[in-house]
């Protein structure tokens, strides 16, 4: 099938832009090859979504050249649900809202704000970092989707 086949889409296009499929399966396969959660859990899930979304709104073309972009999105003091949400503003005032790549990202980001996952409380951490970091693992806290997904594609950038 050629790539521009609309064969059960009942369009004139892909049911799914090539954009969006490129920047989800970039985001899997940086997640996959990082190893450093189960595929298919629920935090792999919120990892390949905050990713996939990264990458699509970075406007980038190969990984090489946007490295340090989205390390930089996806770093702990960047506030990245500010800079998705001005980015989708600026697609949607640029593409409409009918554009299948920005309804997709309308509804990554919605999953990933709705979506909640039970967690150990970082909140909880000293804000110096010359006090000594302890961790209760116990104290647990219901989060976005997207604030456990951030850090682990950031590691996961690391490690690419």
């Amino acid at each position: 099938m050629r790539p521009e086949s609309t064969n059960g889409t009942g369009g004139g296009g892909l049911a799914v832009p090539m954009d969006w499929l490129c920047a989800e399966y970039l985001a899997d396969e940086l997640l996959r090859t990082g190893g450093l959660v189960e595929t298919g859990s629920l935090e792999y899930v919120a990892g390949r979504r905050t990713l996939a979304l990264t990458i699509y709104l970075s406007d980038g073309a190969v990984p090489e050249e946007q490295l340090d972009e989205w390390l930089d999105r996806t770093s702990h003091d960047h506030p990245w649900q500010d800079w998705v949400r001005e980015r989708l503003t600026a697609r949607r005032a640029r593409d409409g809202d009918g554009e299948p790549g920005v309804a997709l990202a309308l509804e990554t980001l919605r999953l990933l704000e709705e979506t909640l996952l039970l967690a150990t409380d970082l909140g909880a951490l000293p804000a110096s970092p010359a006090a000594p970091i302890v961790v209760d693992e116990s104290a647990q806290v219901w989060l976005p989707s997207w604030q456990l997904g951030l850090p682990l594609g950031h590691l996961t950038l690391h490690l690419y």
